[in-house]
């Protein structure tokens, strides 16, 4: 049986369901149509038999109805009925066949407007479901014309009809003012949006303005003038009769980009990651108009144009932005490089005093070096060169913007923090750098670092080795084989790999191991196998696709003033000799070492013998043991700890200085200042000077936008530019270049 509710709101209580009984409330005269004579006045209760389909009639006219949903009008005069027939007006009986394949709900809201809409799933059989809601008013209020019930209704339509009754604040009145034309042309773009119904401007001047209802034949029409001497507009006539039922389509005519802009301005100022997606569903579900993504994308970025600035104004900002930086924290770097010929942005280099002062004063002499691709407007790629902390937390020493990664971007980034570091020291400690596998790094690192320890991150090494062979075992062995402390225990990862895939053995072999394996690397990397500085990044930076240059370096400045305040508060609060890392390794040290059996040689030699690993020798005066664990990490390995107790010394006095809490505090001891908004950079700049002149520097965009379509996710690593893609083949017709699914042979 067929499912047909009427319902009334609060006020007038009518419900009509399976069993067609009909409640009604209070006093509301209704009508029936033509066959079926039904009064609802005060009587409370109705039945309706099952028998026949019933006309329940609104209006003049017996014999006009709507139909909702499945009819079959031979079916009035047996004992099963499948639909309700709602008579709204005049004369109009559409052909049921092409209603009867969908679902549609009427709704009159409080303001007496209605939308038919068509709702997902068709009517099968008895299974159709009418609904009819009254909501907040017992009268039915209709336009004068009901054109919109000529058209056939496909499945996707959407019916949007003029309000009959207008909010006071989109009311329109004879001598309403404003205060200038735009603001007239936008409180008639609001009325109509708000109504339903589009305008068209039939003349709009520095005087007049002049606009109609765009339905043909509509006499709704408003003219406003300039009063004299001032700017205000006022509206001088209006007709505000319609004859049209409004617009019949999913969009509206005056819903501009400035229009989103405007109406989405306050939420976007206090979320501004509000996504278009999200933009949309609001403006659906507030006016009931459907917009593209590229509409709500545009009106976003207008607006956080007019918050922030536009991409532009950032790059022809930098050079303000950079003086800034050097007059707000001094002894800071900050500069900006141009393209001679177009004046197009090149390179930005930036690495705040407060850095530079911790990391030569007070971290290892490790740094690692990354970058992660921007997302903005312009393309552009972020160089990042971090050091590491006495807690192993990854301290920024500096980063800079560059047009794109090329090989000579990164010779030059390694020049400029060569510069950095050959100023600041008087003698250039011999650096261990870690970084990607990429050609321009190592060309740059030999040629401005020649004599430091070059080591690959095993990040980007198990990164690339994964695409090959997607095992987790072999990914865990290799892991493994870079952690070994000894070549002979190297060997033995080596020969597990073997024993699995050889080819993944002939992989990891073509890299040599001095370059990854911490067994055979020649430098110091202090237990440090990665240089994890983009996942950190991801924090940084939650979102660079709606940032300009400026404000994604103000998004790092942020964050590092935020890291060297919390840690040097954190570090505080420590009573400890080591910070916290360095202290759990030698308290499990120490744990472990109360089984094993110390001999001592003489004062600084001794043989130490654990259950285990049998013995090994330690030398506490060159604090190297032969494990090489001790030497590696530069804290004292368990033999260490055994040998040092068994003489009573203090394990803590024989770690390195770089993991003392005194050493950490001094590498958070500088602060990094705030930098005042841009509206009031030229009153605090005295600006470039060249006898008495101020020298402008210009600074345009680069040439290289970002191609249309969704951003790539993931980066492709330098390694894997130019490979050959593996060639597929076809099980169906065997040939290459294709799969089975997607063969086009005929069979």
């Amino acid at each position: 049986m067929a499912n047909h509710d009427l319902i009334l709101g609060p006020s007038p209580d009518l419900a009509l369901g399976n069993g067609h009984r009909l409640v009604l409330g209070q006093s509301h005269g209704l009508g029936v149509g033509h066959g079926h004579g039904l009064g609802l006045g005060h009587s409370p209760d109705h039945e309706l038999g099952h028998g026949h389909a019933h006309n329940l009639g609104l209006g003049h006219h017996h014999d006009s109805r709507l139909f909702l949903g499945y009819h079959h009008p031979h079916d009035e005069d047996h004992g099963h009925g499948h639909s309700s027939d709602l008579v709204l007006g005049k004369n109009h009986d559409p052909d049921p066949g092409n209603l009867a394949a969908q679902n549609h709900e009427l709704e009159l809201s409080d303001d007496h407007e209605m939308a038919l809409v068509a709702t997902h799933g068709g009517l099968d059989g008895n299974q159709g479901f009418e609904q009819l809601a009254i909501d907040q008013s017992p009268e039915l209020a209709l336009p004068p014309s009901h054109d919109m019930l000529q058209a056939p209704l496909a499945a996707t339509s959407i019916l949007q009809t003029r309000k009959l009754v207008v909010s006071p604040e989109h009311q329109l009145t004879v001598g309403q003012d404003f205060p200038d034309v735009k603001s007239c042309r936008r409180a008639l773009r609001d009325a109509a949006i708000a109504c339903h119904f589009e305008i068209q401007t039939v003349k709009s001047d520095k005087t007049r303005f002049t606009a109609r209802c765009a339905s043909e034949g509509c006499p709704w029409r408003v003219h406003a003038a300039k009063l004299p001497g001032v700017p205000t507009f006022t509206i001088r006539t209006i007709n505000d009769v319609h004859s049209c039922s409004g617009i019949t389509h999913l969009g509206h005519q005056q819903a501009s980009v400035q229009w989103v802009a405007n109406s989405v301005e306050e939420r976007l100022r206090e979320n501004p990651h509000y996504k278009p997606k999200e933009i949309l569903e609001d403006i659906h579900r507030v006016h009931g108009i459907t917009l593209s993504y590229k509409q709500a994308w545009r009106g976003k970025e207008r607006i956080m144009a007019a918050v922030r600035g536009s991409f532009e104004e950032g790059y022809r900002l930098l050079p303000q932005y950079c003086e800034q930086v050097k007059r707000t924290n001094p002894g800071s770097i900050a500069s900006v490089y141009r393209n001679d010929i177009d004046n197009c942005f090149k390179h930005l280099f930036i690495s705040y005093y407060a850095s530079i002062y911790g990391f030569v004063n007070a971290c290892r002499p490790l740094i690692g070096l990354d970058r992660a691709v921007l997302k903005s407007k312009y393309l552009g790629t972020l160089l990042l060169a971090t050091g590491f902390d006495g807690d192993g937390a990854i301290f920024p020493l500096a980063f800079a913007v560059v047009d794109e990664e090329n090989d000579d971007n990164w010779i030059w980034f390694l020049s400029e923090l060569h510069n950095l570091l050959e100023t600041h020291t008087e003698n250039m400690p011999r650096l261990t750098i870690l970084s990607d596998r990429q050609k321009g790094i190592v060309d740059g690192v030999d040629l401005n670092f020649p004599t430091a320890f070059h080591g690959f991150c095993m990040r980007h090494l198990t990164d690339s080795f994964r695409k090959e062979f997607s095992n987790t075992m072999l990914v865990n062995h290799f892991w493994e084989a870079a952690q070994a402390l000894t070549p002979f225990e190297f060997e033995a990862k080596m020969m597990e790999i073997e024993a699995l895939s050889q080819e993944a053995a002939y992989w990891i072999r073509n890299i040599p191991p001095r370059l990854w394996a911490t067994s055979s690397f020649e430098g110091s990397r202090y237990g440090q196998l990665t240089a994890n500085i983009v996942e950190s990044l991801n924090n940084w930076i939650p979102e660079t696709s709606g940032l300009s240059i400026i404000q994604i370096m103000e998004c790092i400045r942020r964050q590092l003033m935020t890291w060297f305040n919390e840690r040097r508060e954190m570090s505080m609060q420590w009573t400890t000799t080591l910070v916290p890392s360095a202290e759990r390794r030698l308290l499990d040290a120490v744990e472990h070492a109360q089984s094993y059996q110390v001999v001592r040689s003489d004062e600084a030699e001794f043989n130490v013998i654990s259950p285990h690993e049998g013995a090994v020798i330690v030398d506490i005066r060159n604090r190297c043991c032969m494990c090489r664990g001790w030497q590696l990490y530069s804290l004292p390995c368990v033999h260490g700890v055994a040998a040092l107790h068994s003489c009573r010394q203090n394990v803590s006095r024989f770690a390195e200085n770089y993991f003392t809490v005194a050493t950490y505090r001094k590498t958070y001891s500088q602060t990094i200042h705030p930098i005042p908004d841009k509206s009031l950079w030229k009153e605090l700049s005295e600006g470039v000077q060249n006898g008495g002149d101020r020298i402008e520097i210009v600074i345009n965009p680069p040439k290289s936008l970002r191609p249309p379509g969704r951003p790539r996710k993931k980066r492709v690593r330098a390694e894997d530019r130019g490979r050959v893609k593996r060639v597929v083949h076809c099980s169906r017709c065997n040939q290459t270049g294709h799969f089975r699914t997607t063969c086009a042979a005929p069979i």
